[in-house]
């Protein structure tokens, strides 16, 4: 009998998302299915399959996305689930590592990618926030409260951007 299960978490860094489903997938728990913070997973073998996420460029619904999303599934990597443009990918361990960058440009590409999402939200919330100052809703606490929850991860990614480009500037 198959066992099924669902669990219910929210994650404000794609990283420790995937750290959680890999570390999952090594108890032999691996995710079929997401959305919004609802995470569905079947028992298998431990350590069958490595996670991995993106934010896409495009959505994948679009003729880009579906194309690129097509040539991942050709290169072996399935499609577990797509949230808005983020997606989730898994492949069999046992056809080796599995990253989506090689190398640091492609790295702060996709960090970049991140904030260019992640502050416009912000600075929404920030702004519809600030109406505290002039008429004061509950609503605005919780504009305020929501962008400085996003300011975190955005400040947290900015970091690594910066990081990424001193240690790409060293080794030129």
């Amino acid at each position: 009998m198959e066992m099924r299960k669902t669990l219910y978490r929210f994650f404000g860094n794609f990283e420790k998302e995937e750290a959680w489903l890999n570390q999952m997938a090594s108890q032999g728990l691996h995710c079929v299915d997401y959305v919004l913070c609802r995470y569905k997973f079947e028992q298998g073998a431990p350590s069958e399959y490595i996670y991995r996420i993106e934010l896409m460029e495009k959505d994948p619904r679009s003729p880009e996305g579906m194309a690129y999303l097509e040539f991942l599934e050709e290169a072996g990597i399935e499609v577990v689930a797509t949230h808005v443009r983020w997606v989730y990918l898994r492949k069999k361990a046992e056809q080796g590592p599995f990253d989506l960058y090689s190398d640091n440009a492609s790295r702060i590409k996709h960090y970049r990618r991140i904030l260019r999402l992640l502050l416009p939200i912000g600075g929404l919330n920030f702004f519809f926030g600030i109406g505290i100052l002039h008429n004061w809703q509950p609503i605005n606490l919780l504009n305020l409260g929501a962008s400085f929850l996003l300011a975190i991860p955005a400040w947290s990614y900015y970091q690594r951007i910066m990081q990424l480009e001193k240690e790409s500037e060293i080794r030129e």
